[in-house]
């Protein structure tokens, strides 16, 4: 394990954690610098190994270019598998698209996150801020839209399955940041999925705790979704995902091959047992004869109802 930070005070606290990992017999290392400058050693060094890459700047990411150098060029192979887990702050993008709408805006900045995104596409979508009459309306709608588009030429130029999830304060507020997850298993597209709806709601829940200790009015509980009616409402529509999916194949299928598929607009919000119960809904209404039970919800096979399970 390689650990990297330029900052002082993180890298002393670094520090820490790994003495912590070394003791349980982890090799671990703390690198003082930005990570770029231990890219190259640490990719060179997970040769015939697996590979995880995770970026948590305090600003930008790395440049494209450079993660598609290291993703698609370095590590192009499906085995030994290579994934990469970043946090793609929303701030950063607000601030740069100030920089774009105003006529005072730092070149030197903009220039920046061009390397970022490969390329300077990302401009146009804050010009047309400009010219719309609900300017801040137009810039935030333009913050998502970047960071979808980041996305998806991230997934072009790697080849790579790229699902981007926002994570914010409250459901009615604006991500801070997203964290973008690339992959070439399914596999580890499902195993993202359900724990980024686990860590959601673990994050709520320690949230109402903390505000209950504090006695305080739970503020959770007033912008919260009930859990319960979220599952309520994702059960069948992904009971229907499933039935439009033995309908386009016509033939059985193991979920975990086609993790968006399944899950749908519901990828990241819900955990995989309300899949199992999508299952069963689906089973009880004679779409399917697969019931699911026995096997972990993502090795699940279903078959059209016209073969036997």
């Amino acid at each position: 394990m390689h650990f990297s930070t330029a900052q002082i005070k993180s890298f002393d606290r670094l520090h820490e954690v790994v003495h912590q990992y070394l003791a349980r017999g982890v090799r671990a290392h703390a690198h003082r610098g930005e990570v770029d400058g231990i890219l190259d050693r640490v990719v060179e060094r997970a040769v015939r190994e697996s590979l995880f890459l995770f970026l948590d700047p305090t600003g930008l990411v790395l440049p494209q270019d450079r993660l598609v150098d290291v993703l698609a060029q370095k590590r192009p192979q499906k085995w030994p598998p290579t994934e990469l887990l970043m946090n793609f702050s929303m701030m950063a993008v607000w601030r740069l698209g100030g920089h774009v709408r105003s006529p005072k805006g730092n070149e030197k900045s903009l220039q920046r996150f061009d390397d970022v995104c490969g390329g300077t596409w990302w401009r146009e979508y804050f010009a047309d801020a400009v010219a719309s009459h609900d300017k801040d309306g137009a810039a935030e709608d333009a913050i998502e839209a970047v960071a979808a588009e980041y996305a998806r030429r991230l997934e072009r130029r790697t080849g790579m399955l790229v699902r981007s999830v926002p994570v914010s304060h409250s459901p009615r507020k604006r991500a801070v940041y997203r964290l973008v997850f690339a992959t070439r298993s399914p596999y580890g597209l499902w195993v993202f999925g359900d724990t980024v709806a686990r860590a959601r709601a673990t994050w709520w829940e320690t949230l109402e705790e903390r505000e209950e200790d504090d006695g305080l009015f739970s503020m959770a509980s007033v912008t919260r979704p009930d859990p319960k009616e979220v599952e309520a409402k994702a059960v069948p529509e992904i009971a229907e995902n499933l039935a439009k999916l033995l309908a386009r194949t016509r033939r059985p299928v193991k979920l975990v091959d086609h993790t968006l598929e399944v899950f749908g607009a519901f990828y990241g919000q819900v955990t995989e047992p309300v899949v199992r119960q999508a299952v069963r809904l689906l089973h009880e209404q004679g779409g399917t004869p697969s019931n699911g039970v026995g096997v972990r919800t993502r090795e699940i096979t279903l078959y059209p109802g016209n073969l036997a399970a």
